[in-house]
């Protein structure tokens, strides 16, 4: 949880000599701040309101009465406050820390004008505390903005969820599994720092209601904290972040577990290439769990806290965290990373650069390997309060978020959104899940699962299926042509191909996916050759699939072939039978190129002799247009 600090003692006010005389007054007004920095505010306001009574002079008391109420987020009350103060001093030095706070606290409660009123006064006054100057101009770099940017927010309706979800004394941080029929968050028993958070999940109900949210793993959530967490695109990689209990290298540090079957592993540090001697918190995943994006207050940042991000070697280890650097992070805090299902629009929040107040979200695209300017993600998701804990489902349309409540004690409910058009992610997202199995036994296979780009021949996504249950889960992205091979040992592998270049990506594909044992009649159609129309050339995107073949043949080097082409009844039968043996011939011939033996494999045309479906619509003859591959 982000926790409001405000220091114990503002220098603006620094003061050798008070503005009284009563001893009993300062006293009072002494052993306030004592129950103040320790957050027992009740007893540090009854203090300084007795402390007035004696003298309705003392201007300190007033400040810091209204730094009080502004650490209790009461900032209309802390406004009267420094507005009395403000009234009886006449020190000009004085003056100018009132005006510090005072627009501070209107752009917190998104009076923007007020505030642009007080910090340019202040800014008037202040000549020599350049830390401060540059904060104030900040501020007053967002009261402008929020004149110029303000929207109507009568048609921005966040929605609660129900009180099934929303039944902790508080809930934040939610996330969400890529299909959607998963929710987790992290709940806390009470309103309090001392109180246990715990990791839960609720399930989706066929109503599309929220069931009630349960303990996530009883080898998860410990009698110490266990705070915000991200949760891979499948639902079986969790990180999430303990500071108290684990053996860690610092304040907090991030751990990780991945869920076989239906129980989750024993979580493990995620070792020093992650974790540092400062505090890690807040991950975020990638869909394939292969990128982490994660807060951090380490040293040799560009602020106080900033976005790391850190991927997963072929071996599993991760690669030593790296800064996001001057693009993403600036002098000042940003935090609440989330990476969209696509891999390319990165959402989090920050409060170094102008927006609305207090932290703003904002939004970036990765354009070949770099971040795009970051651009605030506008009214009326932003607004004065801070905004951050943001979650935005694969296809871009709902976002979740947590919302604090009150000024007294923090209480924070989760809500639902419904994002507008102009802020959705660029390229939305999909999902393909099922299960892996042997085709003969039905029995459930742990496999490979790889995602391709095909136009590119570059890698997007590894996933495995689960080992007990064999399901399992990838992300397609528009924008791409995609081959999904799915491969196990002892398996002849199988491809699949979804071309989402301009298609409109929205309902989730279920494909149970049966592998055939790598024996001797065992056949697969090799979904991801292309030619063009009525000739034998093999087009540059068939490389990743050729590939493939390649690899299970090297893989295999006892195993003899046969390549198959075969066509629709469109055109006269001898046509298409020669078409057929030519195009058989060139996968043939690419295999020789790249060190096949020839002897191992038989390539032959079958022409429309042997269709797959009737040829009775385009659908079905493109069906039947394949290149198969059969184990002799």
């Amino acid at each position: 949880m982000f926790i409001l600090l405000v220091a114990s003692w503002s220098p603006l006010y620094s003061q050798s000599v008070l503005s009284t005389k009563d001893k009993k007054a300062i006293e009072m007004y002494s052993a306030a701040d004592n129950f103040r920095v320790r957050g027992q505010y009740d007893q540090a306001v009854q203090l300084l309101q007795q402390a007035l009574e004696r003298d309705k002079n003392f201007e300190e008391a007033y400040f810091r009465l209204g730094l009080t109420y502004k650490s209790m987020r009461n900032f209309e009350k802390s406004n009267d406050i420094f507005l009395k103060g403000l009234q009886i001093s006449r020190d000009p030095k004085r003056q100018k820390a009132f005006y510090f706070e005072l627009g501070d606290n209107y752009l917190r409660i998104g009076n923007y004008q007020k505030s642009l009123d007080f910090l340019s006064g202040y800014l008037d006054a202040e000549m020599l505390n350049k830390p401060k100057m540059e904060q104030a101009q900040l501020w007053k770099r967002n009261a402008e903005f929020g004149l110029r940017n303000k929207k109507n927010e009568t048609e921005f309706k966040p929605e609660l969820l129900s009180d099934t979800v929303n039944r902790f004394a508080m809930q934040y941080f939610p996330v969400l599994t890529a299909d959607e029929q998963e929710l987790i968050f992290t709940r806390r028993t009470g309103t309090g720092n001392e109180d246990d958070e715990d990791l839960v999940v609720a399930k989706r109900k066929s109503n599309s209601e929220w069931g009630k949210p349960v303990s996530i793993s009883k080898n998860i959530n410990s009698e110490f904290n266990e705070g915000t967490c991200t949760i891979s695109a499948d639902g079986r990689q969790l990180i999430f972040t303990s500071c108290v209990g684990r053996k860690g290298y610092g304040n907090c540090d991030l751990f990780e577990s991945r869920k076989i079957g239906e129980d989750w592993t024993t979580p493990v540090n995620m070792g020093a290439q992650i974790n540092s001697a400062g505090w890690e918190s807040q991950p975020s995943l990638s869909a394939d769990g292969r990128i982490i994006y994660f807060v951090s207050d380490r040293r040799g940042g560009l602020g106080n806290r900033d976005l790391y991000f850190s991927y997963q070697l072929g071996d599993g280890k991760w690669t030593k965290a790296e800064n996001l650097g001057a693009t993403i992070n600036t002098p000042y805090d940003e935090i609440s990373p989330f990476i969209h299902a696509n891999g390319r629009t990165l959402y989090f929040a920050s409060t170094g650069r102008p927006g609305f107040g207090g932290y703003d979200i904002f939004k970036t695209e990765k354009e070949n390997s770099k971040w795009s300017e970051p651009v605030n993600f506008g009214s009326p998701v932003n607004n004065y309060e801070d905004q951050f804990s943001l979650f935005i489902t694969a296809d871009g349309e709902r976002g979740y978020y947590s919302h604090e409540e009150g000024y007294h004690q923090d209480k924070t409910k989760i809500y639902e959104i419904s994002v507008p058009e102009e802020l959705r992610p660029k390229f939305r997202s999909n999902v393909v899940k099922g299960i892996v199995r042997d085709k003969k036994t039905k029995t459930p296979i742990k496999s490979k699962v790889e995602l391709f780009d095909i136009q590119k021949n570059e890698l997007i996504s590894v996933v495995n299926s689960d080992s007990i249950s064999g399901g399992y889960l990838m992300v397609l992205t528009q924008g791409s042509d995609y081959a999904l091979y799915v491969s196990a040992n002892g398996y002849l592998f199988k491809s699949l191909n979804f071309n989402y270049e301009n298609e409109n990506v929205t309902k989730p594909v279920v494909i149970d996916i049966d592998l055939d044992k790598a024996n001797a009649g065992a056949m697969v159609v090799l979904n991801n050759i292309f030619f063009d129309t009525d000739k034998y050339d093999l087009q540059e995107k068939s490389i990743t699939e050729l590939s493939k073949v390649i690899r299970f043949l090297t893989e295999n080097p006892n195993i003899k072939v046969e390549i198959s082409g075969h066509t629709d009844n469109t055109g006269s039968a001898p046509h298409n039978l020669q078409l057929s043996q030519k195009r058989a011939q060139a996968v043939a011939d690419h295999l020789v190129k790249n060190g096949i033996d020839i002897k191992r494999l038989k390539q032959v045309g079958y022409g429309s002799q042997k269709p797959l479906k009737p040829n009775d619509s385009e659908e079905n003859r493109q069906v039947n247009r394949r290149i198969e591959f059969k184990i002799n």
